[in-house]
């Protein structure tokens, strides 16, 4: 069956709610294994027989591992990926998981974790010019948004190239501007250890293949959960298309201008292609594909007040589009299954959560602009990002999604991860239809 004309209605409605509270008692971090080798040039066909055991001694346990009980719908058998996650976003219960700490390649899936690291540094209305260097060291091959040198970007066209296009020039222009690769790569792996992503080791910043670099789905899980607090990740990550500044040329006129160009996200289930139609619900995340990684995703979706995150990693079929199929099954399954199985693990929450969760009135929040309250790098001052209106240069919330016709989606606020206490969630968001 084709896929749906993109002029379909696919509006979308967030609402305010409140998360429930996490346990106070997460299970024990283990060490992730120092990388070695080259994670993926041959990539084992066998996971470890051990592996961390961070969220529930059975996410360390290799296959599929699941309570399927009177009432719990069989899982998908059409799922080839070596690895892979369902789990509710907001409680945390990793409802089935298969090979979940399985140390692989991610490739641009690790551009989640670059975002949750740099989003909060930079307000989104400052601007950058770009120079050669920085924009070396980008690996052959890499996908590109098109940064030329000399010309002037802000952070939020930065952002838009990252997330849309996968950009590793865009990711290499913010690296420069966080005083380099070497010092962001420091900076994510820090922010990975905090996280408990314990099976993550950076050593690109944009994820693309690199000696000793990997993840996990349990981890890039964990990470999308993380981003998905903050204003700016959700509605990067959930933008359909966008408008991406050019070069500046003279016109046969003799004037100076500078032209935009359309970008669209390469998520599939966001933007939809010929043999795939967009996921009712989806709300992002993100995609990556390279020769070792093979294709990765993690995506959220929301159906009937009920919001999972789904990853999965580098499909055995070679089928075009095959990571997005895959996680449609799992995210179907998920949503039929959520209240009725019992979970095989948790998403743990970062180290810091209980010391922020002493402190009442803590906003760690982390949106863009640093100040952690909505300020100048904002979609809004503290209230609703503005997905309801066009957006600085040329992105709009016409190719904004944040949900579905008649669904609503619970956003996870800045508070989510305060152990033991109830934080609201942001205000009600409402998508214009796009056309």
């Amino acid at each position: 069956m084709p896929a749906p004309k993109k002029t379909a209605r696919r509006s979308l409605l967030v609402t305010s709610a409140v998360l429930s509270s996490l346990a106070l008692a997460a299970p024990a971090a283990v060490a992730a294994p120092s990388p070695s080798g080259s994670p993926s040039a041959s990539p084992s066909a066998t996971p470890p027989a051990s592996m961390s055991t961070v969220g529930g001694a059975r996410l360390g346990q290799p296959g599929t591992q699941v309570n399927l009980a009177s009432g719990v719908p069989v899982l998908p058998k059409d799922v080839s990926a070596r690895s892979w996650i369902v789990a509710d976003a907001e409680s945390g219960d990793v409802l089935a998981a298969h090979n979940a700490h399985w140390r692989l390649a991610p490739a641009s899936t690790l551009k989640m974790l670059f975002a949750d690291t740099l989003l909060p540094k930079f307000p989104r209305t400052a601007k950058h010019k770009v120079a050669p260097s920085d924009l070396a060291g980008i690996g052959s091959g890499s996908s590109m948004v098109g940064i030329k040198e000399d010309e002037t970007y802000t952070v939020h066209d930065l952002w838009l190239g990252v997330f849309l296009r996968s950009g590793n020039d865009a990711v290499h222009v913010l690296s420069a501007m966080n005083e380099g690769v070497e010092n962001t790569v420091r900076e994510m792996n820090e922010h990975a250890e905090e996280l408990q992503a314990l099976d993550t080791h950076v050593v690109s910043p944009d994820g693309y293949d690199a000696e000793g670099q990997v993840s996990s789905a349990y981890d890039l899980t964990l990470i999308a959960r993380s981003g998905m607090q903050k204003k700016d990740f959700r509605e990067y990550a959930s933008t359909v298309s966008a408008k991406f500044p050019g070069a500046t040329e003279k016109n046969k006129k003799g004037k100076t201008v500078r032209k935009s160009f359309e970008i669209q996200n390469t998520n599939r289930l966001l933007s939809g292609d010929a043999d795939l139609p967009v996921y009712q619900g989806i709300a992002g995340v993100k995609n990556g594909n390279t020769t070792n990684a093979g294709a990765t995703f993690t995506g959220v979706a929301e159906r009937d007040g009920k919001v999972l995150l789904v990853t999965v990693m580098n499909p055995a079929k070679d089928e075009h589009n095959e990571v997005y199929k895959e996680t449609a099954r799992l995210f179907d399954w998920g949503f039929k299954a959520a209240g009725k199985v019992q979970p095989v693990g948790e998403l743990v929450p970062p180290k810091s959560a209980a010391q922020a969760g002493a402190q009442p009135g803590a906003n760690p929040s982390g949106e863009a602009g640093g100040s952690g309250n909505g300020g100048s790098g904002t979609a809004g001052t503290g209230s609703k990002p503005m997905a309801s209106a066009p957006a600085a240069n040329g992105s709009s919330g016409i190719g904004t999604a944040l949900g579905i016709t008649g669904g609503v989606l619970v956003l996870l606020a800045g508070g989510a991860f305060l152990v033991n206490r109830r934080w609201p969630l942001p205000d009600l968001v409402r998508r214009r239809t796009r056309p």
